[in-house]
Parts: C-alpha cells; structure tokens; sequence
C-alpha cells in the first residue's frame, strides 16, 4: 500500500433539493441557488480552505481529484478553479491528473462548462438517473429529460473527452421495458463511461419511509435482476467493458479516481460528510455544517492529526478483499496473503466455497495453494456480490 495519497476527493454538499432516495449529507439551498451569491456557499468554502492548509502533506503529487456531493455544478467555475488551486499549493496536481466532477442537468450552460473546463475539470460525471420525466418526477429530480438533452448537447460541443452518465434502476413505476428503452437512449448520447446503481432504499429517505423492498410500485427482485443481466450483455455488446460491479467503460475511460477506492489506496478525503484514508486511518467529517466547523477547528488545533485508531488488520484485510471483488478483474492472491492475519486465508476457502461451486467466485490457479487471483464472475457473481460479501464479513468471527 502506498504510503502518501495520490487522490484528493472534495464534498460540495449544496443541492437545491433532496432527492427522494437521497442519503448523503448535503445542505438544500432551494431552487434559484447559485454558489456565486451564496453566503453559505462562501463560508464553506472558508472552512474547505482552512481543512486543506491544515493536512499533512506527503511527497506524492496528486494523480486523482474528484468533486462529489451534492451537485458540484452549483459553484461558479471561480471557485471549482479556487479549490484546486489550495490543492495544487498544498499537495501538488501531477501533469495529466484527472479531475472529475458530478454535474446535474439543469444546473450549468455552455458557458458554465466552458469555465469549468478551463479551470482544469477534464471529466464529467453527469447525473442523469433517469430519462423519462414520469420517472424523474417519480423520484424527486430537479431535471427533465430537455435538460438532459441539452446537457448532452453542450457536452459534445465543448469537446470533453472523457465524461460519464449515471442511471439508477430500480426506481418506483420502473418496468423492464421502460429500462431497456433508456439503455439505449443513453448509449445514443454517446457516454465514454456509464455507472448504473440499484436503488437502495435508506430509512430516514423519503423512500425509506414510503416504500418496502420489493413491494409495488418497485420492480421485484426478479426484474431488477433481469435488468442487471440486461445492462450487463446490452452494455458490452455496445463496446463498454463491465469492469466494476456498477461501471462500464469504453477503452481507457475507467474512472481513475474511483480505482483508488477499489484498489484500497489511501486517499484524502476534504468537506463535510467525506471520509479520507490516510495512514492506515479512516476518518469521516460530521454530516452537518455547524459540526463540521467545529471539526476543522479541532483538526487545526491538533495541528492535522486524527484522534482515530489505526484500522486492525483483519479489517484492512477485508476491506482489500470486498473492494477487490469489486473490479472485474478481481484481486491477486499474493495481495490477499500479504495482508491475511492468523488463520484468515484458511478460513477464507471455506467461506467461499459454495460461491465457487455456484460459479459466483472464480479462483484463478491451479489450487487453493497455488492461487493466482480471485474474482467474481460477470454478470452473476457481480448480481450476487453482496452475499458473497455478506459473508465475508464472518471471517472476523471464524477468525477470532
């Protein structure tokens, strides 16, 4: 693992709505907000600054930035420009880094995308979600599908070489039809890259409180899967390479910043609600503004050390285990035993081996001894992954 970061991401928390399914901390500005004439806006970004200039710095420059939220596309380009100039002084921004960002239809025009691309943003990641209005409406979007067209349209006249669009499935009212016939709107669009996300429904949503799983009007788990199988085999024929559970690419389009997760890197992690992962330490900011200035304050005052433990072993392990199995390619052997505490590997083949009979787990090597990689297959292991995952998680308790 290396020891500095090469990857910064940077929470920008403000939306001008919740969605329905929405459970990330954000801060609802309303409908006209514009981070440019936003108080709030400037005084987070105050706290932002302050949060950089006190991180311990390392001797690695950073390959990856990513701006998530919320919807980053409410800042002026001034201030998308601003960020990455405190990230540039502080750590250093290495010649053809990528800088991604999230942006909503609706949300920005030509102009806008011209300043955000001459601020040093080199990929898009444009939440979409869905391409019917009913939908959209369904599921508490701010956009309709006109915006997502002239998006689309801006997107391709600024040149952007890299961008990428996100669809949920498994929304209420969605049918198997209704999915089919988006796929293949959005590929019309032209995406170097697309992430597709099962909805998940969070208790204290609006969707957590209004719905249970697998009730009407939610698709069942025999359609949602069916709609799993068909983005899998639609997607692939189209040219995109399912190389993680949820994403697919065109050649040398992966998401570079999202590997480092993957990979189980360290990374730095800026704003409220975000969570970095430094030093064998993995720390997440408060999820609300007030308390996130309280934090930074602390953090100053500790002059950038975290109060947080070191994360065991046997965690670390199975956290470069989970997320491994995530990418297609799965994870290399020598990897896993590296980092396998105690009796863990051996425990490991038992738990497993229903999902390799069940063809889910692909061990790639001539033996459980002589193991080479470990993967899960595509479409089906990466449809059932969260069991597999699931339990992964005893390791701890056969372990112990």
């Amino acid at each position: 693992m290396a020891v500095d970061p090469l990857s910064a991401y940077v929470h920008i928390p403000f939306c001008r709505r919740r969605c329905f399914y929405c459970d990330f901390p954000i801060s609802v500005l309303g409908n006209q907000a514009r981070g440019e004439t936003s108080g709030t806006v400037a005084q987070y970004l105050t706290l932002l600054q302050r949060e950089i200039a006190a991180t311990p710095v390392g001797a690695s420059t950073l390959q990856t930035v990513f701006f998530g939220g919320g919807t980053p596309s409410l800042l002026a380009p001034g201030q998308v420009e601003q960020i990455l100039t405190w990230l540039d002084r502080r750590f250093g921004l290495a010649p053809g880094v990528e800088i991604s960002m999230e942006m909503d239809p609706g949300t920005f025009d030509l102009e806008r995308l011209q300043g955000y691309r001459a601020a040093g943003v080199n990929r898009v990641s444009l939440g979409v979600q869905a391409l019917e209005d009913r939908l959209l409406e369904a599921c508490g979007r701010d956009h309709r599908r006109r915006e997502v067209e002239q998006s689309v349209t801006w997107l391709h006249q600024l040149g952007l070489e890299n961008w990428s669009l996100d669809l949920i499935a498994g929304l209420p009212q969605q049918q198997p039809e209704d999915w089919q016939r988006g796929l293949e709107q959005a590929i019309a669009f032209a995406p170097h890259h697309v992430s597709v996300y099962d909805l998940t429904l969070e208790p204290q949503t609006v969707f957590g409180k209004r719905y249970r799983a697998g009730d009407a009007p939610l698709p069942t788990e025999t359609q949602t899967a069916a709609m799993y199988r068909l983005t899998h085999q639609y997607l692939e024929d189209q040219g995109y390479d399912h190389y993680e559970v949820s994403n697919y690419a065109q050649p040398d389009h992966r998401c570079r910043h999202n590997l480092t997760y993957w990979h189980n890197q360290p990374y730095y992690g800026f704003g409220l609600g975000a969570t970095s992962y430094t030093q064998q330490q993995r720390v997440s900011r408060p999820r609300t503004l007030a308390r996130y200035g309280e934090w930074v304050a602390e953090f100053e005052e500790s002059q950038g050390q975290h109060p947080d433990p070191i994360t065991p072993p046997l965690d670390q392990f199975l956290e470069t285990l989970m997320l491994g199995l995530r990418l297609r390619q799965g994870i290399e052997a020598a990897t896993l035993r590296s980092q396998s505490p105690g009796h863990t590997w051996a425990h490991l083949e038992k738990i497993l081996k229903r999902h390799i009979d069940r063809g889910w787990v692909i061990p790639e090597g001539p033996s459980w001894e002589g193991l080479v990689r470990l993967r899960l297959s595509a479409p089906e292991g990466f449809l059932f992954s969260n069991q597999v995952l699931a339990d992964c998680f005893a390791l701890g308790a056969e372990s112990a």
